[in-house]
């Protein structure tokens, strides 16, 4: 009989033998059902074989072939056993981490018709000005049902409460649902040339290129067959736009298109400006926020090739996509894109990869690329596209100004002259961002007599003052207490919050600007489903004059009448133990700056640093991050680090410290007894080195060149998983962006 390898979601390193009757018809890339240890598990057909190690008698059959959705393409598993063995990960559970959850599950899974929502004739015959001023969104989705079409999508994202309101307008009979038709691309795309400009450049719905953005679209449409593009782009000087005619030339050539953002915010925003630039096209998006059956829907339509634009955060690199002719990676030097569990992949190398593997263009994209990237396009290895100018006339760049704390009072974190700027704005009916990367009211609670503070006891961190609920929350592991009514040490009564939070921001500027409409956005407030698409609708809508943000609103967003960004406490990155502190500092400083000043109204960012002549805040100030890159490099081939070396970090957590010390020793001595070109560096503590009652160590090994780090691994490994681990867990993270 015929014996079929399955990958399982195992941690073991090896494929699993099972025999396949004559009359079951099964291909590679299928779902399999079989039986494993005591239950029925799923796995994926990947490789036929003539014989195996095992006695035939205990080499079990396959249950079940599920043929409820097509085989996962060769190419695809191709990609899945380049991570495995890049990443050092069993390949069942890389193969499996690669499928939507539905598809993962071992009963076949039922594809429901695709409905979109319409008018009726009644609905069509309706005044909309007759319904209650109250019935805003059920207003808001007849306008737009006027103007064509909604999937279940597109309604959510009218607004959070759409679901309700949709319900009602099938009840009145003004709203019915209609089969989607899944016809060919539109012939309402222009055709190439067919609107063009003075210049003979491509005019897409009304949208004119400069000379640079063309310039950058040419170089990746000319492009014959694999190449990695780096567009360096000041904020605001339209990338999307390129996106946009790459796309509309990729479609025009039947292809289809995968673009990679890092983070859930920016999908829904996205998804809405892509569908409307090209409103005949099947686009899907692909990340942790929809239901499971909506996700598996989406990956099957880019498995069909139906899909023809696929919008996803970096799980969706794994999609099926048999047309694919274009990757586009945008903010490609987020730290999102790596995976910090489970496999850890890099969503932005995996995507380079699979271009090259398909032979198609990659625009790797940003306005502070990492130094890997930027070290590559420097070196030859990627075309470097450069743009800039702000690509909406008259939008210039903000003036930035450092204010030096250290001569200036501040009031709960904030100087004099940020305010004055802060009323300025509120006068002229603007906007101001206030930015300081720490939620919660205080970072720590400290008594004045004693000097105890709030540590957690589980963590070897601090708990953060939550002055709302009265409560204290560690943000490493969720611990959280009651706020003592005096210090659990001495028994004082007057202890004192220390330090500034998003929430003592909130209030201390509700006290200075009494009439201004504050809004917070931060993991805390946006935790309920659809706040933060509700908030982004009330900053749109000008229903907000002071927001207050973490990282949430550093990314992506364009908020026309922001003219304002105060950055509060950006210093403890420049001295921090990361050696990529700075630069994950720096490109969070120039993204959230870049908010500011973004049409026709100037923009200014305040910096409040006791460092105002650090080489960062200078680059910063002359809007110069090729200078900032360059010094950053210096830095990194003295000492050492990437991209001028390639990284490996093991590391070990466990309840109790020696075990996790111990087995990194085991581990070390092994290395240092394979004689590999490798450098093995000691046990140490992990920057954090208790967490959630774990205490946790690390181990780097890196060389100079990725070969021979990679074929140090291959012999490692299988060591590492000989060793005697306990209840230890420990993990090797290959090219690792968190120490």
């Amino acid at each position: 009989m015929p014996i079929i390898r399955v990958a399982l979601d195992v941690p073991l390193s090896t494929l699993f033998d099972y025999v396949v009757s004559e009359e079951m018809r099964l291909e590679i890339g299928q779902r399999v059902v079989v039986p494993f240890r005591r239950k029925q598990a799923l796995g994926v057909a990947m490789e036929w074989v003539q014989e195996t190690a095992l006695a035939v008698d205990r080499i079990k059959p396959v249950t079940q072939v599920l043929d409820d959705v097509p085989p996962l393409p060769q190419e695809l598993l191709a990609l899945l056993r380049f991570c495995s063995d890049y990443y050092h990960y069993p390949l069942g559970m890389t193969v499996l981490a690669a499928l939507p959850t539905r598809l993962r599950a071992v009963e076949p899974i039922t594809v429901k018709q695709a409905l979109d929502y319409t008018l009726s004739a009644a609905g069509r015959a309706l005044d909309i000005a007759t319904l209650p001023k109250r019935r805003v969104v059920q207003q808001r989705i007849l306008q737009a049902l006027r103007l064509a079409p909604l999937s279940g999508a597109q309604m959510r994202t009218l607004s959070p409460s759409a679901p309700a309101a949709l319900k009602s307008l099938l009840e009145a009979g003004w709203v019915e649902c209609v089969a989607r038709k899944a016809g060919p691309l539109s012939n309402s795309l222009p055709q190439a040339g067919e609107r063009t400009n003075e210049k003979g450049n491509l005019l897409l719905g009304a949208h004119a290129l400069t000379d640079e953005q063309q310039q950058a679209v040419d170089a990746v449409t000319q492009q014959k067959g694999y190449g990695c593009f780096l567009l360096h782009g000041i904020t605001g000087s339209g990338k999307t736009e390129i996106y946009v005619h790459l796309m509309h030339e990729m479609l025009q050539r039947s292809g289809q298109i995968l673009l990679l953002v890092p983070e859930i915010n920016l999908t829904p925003q996205l998804e809405n400006y892509f569908r409307s630039r090209f409103p005949d096209v099947d686009l899907v998006s692909l990340h942790s926020g929809l239901a499971d059956g909506e996700r598996a829907q989406n990956w099957l339509k880019a498995q069909s090739g139906d899909a023809r634009i696929v919008l996803g955060t970096r799980l969706s690199v794994f999609a099926p996509l048999p047309k694919l002719s274009l990757i586009l990676v945008d903010e490609e030097h987020d730290p999102s894109f790596k995976q910090q569990d489970g496999l850890r992949y890099s969503a932005r190398d995996v995507a380079i990869f699979r271009a090259n593997q398909r032979g198609v263009p990659i625009v790797l994209g940003s306005a502070t690329p990492s130094l890997e990237s930027w070290f590559n396009a420097q070196s030859g290895r990627y075309k470097l596209l450069k743009l800039t100018q702000r690509a909406v006339q008259p939008a210039t760049l903000p003036v930035v100004r450092c204010m030096d704390i250290t001569k200036l009072p501040l009031q709960d974190g904030l100087s004099e002259p940020l305010l004055t700027a802060i009323e300025t704005r509120l006068q002229r009916k603007e906007q101001s961002l206030i930015f300081i990367n720490r939620r919660g009211y205080a970072p720590v609670l400290m008594c004045t007599s004693c000097g105890w503070l709030s540590e957690c006891k589980h963590c070897a961190g601090k708990l953060v003052l939550h002055q709302k609920d009265r409560s204290l929350r560690c943000h490493h592991c969720g611990a959280q207490q009651r706020v003592p009514n005096a210090c659990p040490t001495c028994g004082d009564a007057d202890l004192k919050p220390v330090g500034i939070g998003t929430q003592r921001l909130e209030e201390t500027l509700q006290t200075r600007f009494p009439n201004a409409r504050i809004l917070r956005v931060d993991r805390d407030s946006t935790r309920n489903k659809g706040a933060w698409s509700a908030m982004r609708k009330q900053i749109h809508d000008g229903e907000a004059d002071i927001l207050i943000g973490t990282q949430m609103l550093a990314k992506g967003h364009d908020f026309p009448n922001l003219t304002l960004v105060g950055v509060i406490s950006p210093d403890g990155a420049l001295y921090s133990a990361d050696f990529r502190a700075s630069e994950k500092l720096f490109a969070q400083l120039t993204q959230v700056g870049g908010r500011a000043g973004r049409a026709d109204k100037a923009g200014e960012v305040i910096m409040q640093t006791a460092f105002p002549n650090h080489p960062l805040f200078q680059a910063l100030r002359a809007h110069n991050y090729e200078i900032w890159a360059q010094t950053l490099l210096a830095e990194r081939q003295m000492a050492g680090f990437p991209p001028f070396v390639y990284q490996a970090l093991l590391s070990a957590e466990g309840k109790q410290e020696s075990d996790a010390y111990n087995f990194l020793k085991q581990a070390r001595s092994a290395a240092m007894e394979l004689h590999m070109p490798v450098e093995v560096y000691g046990v140490v503590p992990a920057a954090m080195p208790k967490r959630a009652n774990h205490h946790r160590a690390q181990l780097l090994v890196q060389s100079d060149k990725r070969k021979a780090l990679g074929e140090f691994l291959r012999a490692w490994k299988p060591i590492l998983d000989a060793l005697p681990a306990g209840k230890l867990r420990w993990v090797l993270d290959v090219d690792p962006m968190e120490f």
